[in-house]
């Protein structure tokens, strides 16, 4: 399984699906990510975390732990 954390910067995928319960998800598919959706990775963090992603044509930053809960194709 690729999660969003795999990705690299410059990639566009598609988002398959999206992992954990209860509220994480629930933020998650309310910033835009749900699945079908196209995520291009911007830029990551000198350090890795956060990610900055472009999700719906507005800029959106990650942390690796919610990334990982994001299953890419």
């Amino acid at each position: 399984m690729r999660t969003l954390k795999d990705a690299r910067v410059g990639d566009t995928v598609t988002v398959k699906r999206l992992h954990g319960e209860g509220a994480v998800k629930r933020r998650i598919m309310d910033m835009g990510i749900t699945k079908g959706v196209e995520i291009h990775v911007r830029k990551v963090a000198p350090l890795g975390d956060p990610m900055e992603l472009s999700v719906r044509g507005y800029e959106l930053s990650v942390r690796k732990a919610d990334a990982e809960m994001i299953e890419i194709g």
